[in-house]
């Protein structure tokens, strides 16, 4: 059940939504269907991330329904019915007759009697707005009421239009409330915890998936879960963007990767860091660690309200261009350099993306085909790398060092907020905190 600071602030997310839309239409969100994850068993399950946005209930099998108009707009919540014996085997569940005061809803329905409301809710609307295919099997019913409803209405009542909710929708979600921002600070803190825990646990000789149990373990005791397959990369696995198979042992001498954040509440946390197995850097590791950790700061410099998005990771760019000159894996002039493009043979991806609900968050990077430019309330990560490989021409004392520092940022009136930095990343505040 939602208190009532929760309820009024998703109260307030559906009628900045409603407003938003025509006024003869209606909005269908369905909760997101379970998972099967081999044959009887299922995947831990989590709503969809719309759905949670608007409603902050968990539970599956259900869809929230908004009509604008009627002064604020009516939230409407199907959901499953109270089964002491369904509940005895798979939990508890809200029900039907709690629904409308724990999640502030005008009313709600069994899902159940879903077949035979909802084309009467139907009728009469011009515009029908839900995201089609996402949910396969929901959007076969809407053409079925659709189809339904049409039956027992002229043909010049028929909607005209599906319209998608991720417009509306995803602009919305880009700018965090006061009260998402708390949840992402969370989140953030304790995917710090996480990385914390696994700096101070890392020997040479234990396996990856050690260091992944370290961070779980710390997210798990504090009521999280990790929000992506955690990334535990030790020496050429750093050089693997997406490496999850965690399997290898850490060998001394080598440095370690992790990219992992937690999920609390619903909000995701998003870290990267890099360290030596043993807990010193080499010199060639501390060489090409501070070119990536200058290229993080400088980003994050350029986190700026006012600025575009693209800004920092053009300043990210320039720092490791530069660096990678310097160590005399490029050569030539730094613009020719970077007009080329010639640092992508080690730096690959961009320094960024949304954060929030989900990791990768919704919204736009362009508007108009022009960078959409920073503002208060938006959180982005700031991720620059750099992976050397074996490739070749590349020197020995290089090879195999692949380095990625990410911090979380909240852009704030005045500038920003680095919401990650309980998790140090400075040469001496790492191999401090490794020695302790």
């Amino acid at each position: 059940m939602l208190n009532k600071t929760e309820i009024n602030e998703y109260r307030r997310r559906r009628r900045t939504l409603m407003r938003t839309l025509d006024e003869n239409a209606i909005a269908l969100i369905p909760a997101a269907p379970v998972a099967v994850r081999s044959r009887d068993t299922e995947y831990a399950y989590r709503p969809d991330s719309n759905f949670r946005y608007l409603s902050g209930f968990l539970e599956p099998e259900a869809l929230l329904v908004l009509i604008p108009g009627r002064k604020s707009g009516e939230y409407l919540m199907f959901c499953r019915d109270r089964d002491p014996e369904k509940e005895t085997w798979h939990g508890r569940r809200l029900g039907v007759d709690r629904a409308p005061e724990a999640l502030g809803a005008d009313d709600a329905f069994p899902i159940d009697d879903v077949d035979e409301i909802l084309p009467g809710l139907l009728e009469g609307r011009q515009h029908v707005y839900h995201t089609l295919g996402k949910n396969p099997a929901f959007d076969a019913q809407l053409l079925g009421w659709l189809k339904k409803s049409r039956q027992t209405r002229t043909s010049n009542d028929d909607p005209d239009a599906f319209i998608s909710l991720d417009y509306h929708l995803h602009d919305m979600r880009v700018i965090k409330t006061r009260a998402e921002q708390k949840q992402l600070k969370a989140a953030a803190k304790l995917s710090a915890k996480g990385h914390n825990a696994a700096m101070a646990a890392c020997k040479p000789g234990m396996p990856e998936y050690e260091l992944e149990a370290s961070l779980i373990h710390t997210y798990r005791r504090e009521g999280g879960e990790h929000a992506f397959l955690p990334i535990v990369g030790g020496g050429e696995n750093g050089c693997i963007l997406h490496y999850t198979e965690n399997t290898s042992k850490l060998n001394d001498g080598d440095l370690v990767l992790i990219d992992s954040g937690a999920e609390l509440a619903g909000y995701a946390g998003d870290i990267s860091r890099t360290f030596p197995v043993n807990g010193k850097f080499s010199k060639a590791q501390r060489e090409v660690y501070s070119i990536v950790l200058e290229a993080n700061e400088t980003a994050i410099e350029a986190c700026q309200p006012g600025n575009h998005w693209n800004d920092p990771h053009e300043a990210a760019v320039r720092v490791l261009t530069k660096g990678l000159k310097d160590l005399g894996l490029l050569k030539g002039s730094l613009s020719t350099l970077i007009k080329k493009e010639a640092y992508r043979r080690f730096y690959m991806h961009r320094t960024g993306h949304w954060l929030g609900l989900d990791v990768h968050d919704v919204g736009d990077y362009k508007i108009d085909g022009q960078w959409r430019l920073l503002e208060p309330g938006m959180c982005l990560t700031i991720e620059p790398g750099l992976y050397i490989g074996q490739g070749r021409g590349i020197p020995k004392a290089y090879k195999n060092i692949g380095i990625r520092i990410e911090d979380d940022v909240l852009i704030t009136a005045n500038g920003y907020e680095v919401i990650t930095a309980d998790t140090p990343k400075s040469i001496e505040d790492i191999e401090a905190l490794m020695a302790a």
